[in-house]
């Protein structure tokens, strides 16, 4: 209530209001003085009148750093025409609001809020995004208050924290601009309602992608996880760097921030094609040092939302294991094996820990060369067990979310192990 009381969602600040912050601004900006390659190749594809992914955003991106009126009004002229993207609309409103003429801002802000009041009942991450950033670029206070008091407070936040909402990987940046956009202009940080689940997802970014670099024509990439089969997403693994770079520019120095850095500062996945180089260009920071990601754990066992992800090392011919959505993944050699855990009769080992099949009765045999960590699976969710190790007294132990059970030993002497689900 106090935090409440104290808040006020009245927007003052100036213009560019979206994203692009006076520090931010002013790195971007001496960027393209001192000709840096993401910049240079932004500027090539959108001077060169490349059909850009997102016109708008593009072209008023490249008009606030290098204010070529020419570039501005081809970011305006794409707005009052049949375009329809909210975001994008706000974008180029907020930006280029030197180069609008009074009908044309009258025009424009009249589209916004059109789009506001249509998209008021849609509580997917997304449009929420598009819908505070419109309320944002016309002053809405109403729209920004209703979205962080309900929509999020009530709703999105508590369901992050409880297990019940995961974001997934396509929601990620849109969640990310609209944590930006409303700590720019509010001054409300709204993690702090979600804590640890952001404080976990760059361990979950990073521990959810396959081993294997994929060359592409423009880049290399980091693949995300995904189910089915065929070639991977690029467009997906575009937008999940960027979402990366935007949390480093976030809290640049949070310890989960920093290994992300020393992950995304490699120069061979600095996306130079037309999907990605507007997002690498707005969110990088090359000045910014990161810490070495081989410093990190090699696996994430998310308890509330009952996914696992293993690698046996941080190279990139590890061998990766996960377990998400009652599916398991084995990328092995550099490319998804067939895993099926019911016909293997011994655990599938990756580095210092073993995956298998769950049964209602099941007994280890382990000896001072097994695993220290046991993950089981595909049991019932919240399911409690009895676990009995030679020489230890009874424990007991509960499955998470996803039907996982995980166990930890510490000791290195032959024993045998019955785990039993209670009744």
């Amino acid at each position: 209530m106090a935090q409440a009381a104290d808040e006020d969602f009245k927007i003052y600040t100036e213009q560019p209001r979206l994203l692009l912050k006076a520090q931010r601004l002013k790195l971007l900006r001496r960027e393209s003085e001192r000709r840096s390659q993401r910049w240079q190749q932004l500027e090539a594809l959108v001077l060169g009148k490349v059909q850009m992914p997102e016109p708008g955003f593009a072209s008023a991106l490249v008009y606030q750093i290098n204010h070529e009126d020419q570039i501005g009004k081809q970011a305006v002229g794409w707005a009052l025409g049949p375009a329809t993207d909210l975001r994008q609309l706000a974008i180029v409103y907020d930006w280029c609001q030197a180069l609008l003429t009074e009908p044309q801002a009258k025009a424009l802000k009249a589209k916004l809020q059109k789009g506001i009041e249509q998209s008021a009942r849609a509580a997917d991450v997304a449009t929420v995004r598009s819908r505070v950033f419109a309320a944002i670029a016309i002053e809405d206070d109403a729209t920004l208050k209703n979205v962080v008091e309900v929509w999020w407070r009530k709703q999105m936040a508590p369901a992050l924290k409880d297990g019940s909402k995961t974001l997934t990987r396509a929601e990620i940046y849109p969640m990310l601009e609209i944590l930006h956009a409303v700590r720019d202009n509010v001054n409300i940080d709204l993690r702090e309602n979600a804590a640890k689940y952001f404080q976990d997802l760059p361990t979950y970014l990073l521990l959810s992608y396959y081993p294997a670099v994929y060359p592409a024509a423009e880049n290399d990439y980091r693949v995300p996880v995904f189910s089915g089969t065929g070639e991977p997403d690029l467009k997906a693994a575009a937008i999940s760097r960027a979402a990366e770079l935007s949390i480093v520019a976030y809290d640049a120095n949070a310890l989960e921030s920093q290994f992300l850095q020393g992950w995304l500062i490699h120069d061979k996945f600095l996306m130079r094609g037309a999907q990605g180089i507007a997002y690498e260009f707005m969110w990088a920071n090359p000045y910014q040092p990161g810490l070495s990601y081989f410093h990190m754990p090699l696996k994430y066992h998310d308890t509330k939302n009952g996914r696992l992800f293993i690698r046996s090392t941080w190279d990139d011919d590890a061998t990766w294991l996960g377990y998400f959505d009652g599916k398991v993944q084995l990328f092995e050699d550099g490319k998804i094996q067939p895993l099926s855990l019911q016909s293997q009769t011994e655990p599938t080992v990756v580095g210092d820990n073993a995956v298998l099949l769950g049964k209602t009765k099941m007994k280890l045999e382990l000896d001072p060369e097994s695993p220290s960590s046991y993950f089981i699976i595909g049991l019932k969710p919240h399911q409690k067990y009895w676990i009995e190790a030679d020489d230890e007294e009874l424990a007991e132990d509960e499955t998470d979310a996803g039907g996982i059970l995980a166990l930890n030993f510490k000791r290195k002497d032959k024993m045998a192990v019955r785990i039993t689900q209670e009744r």
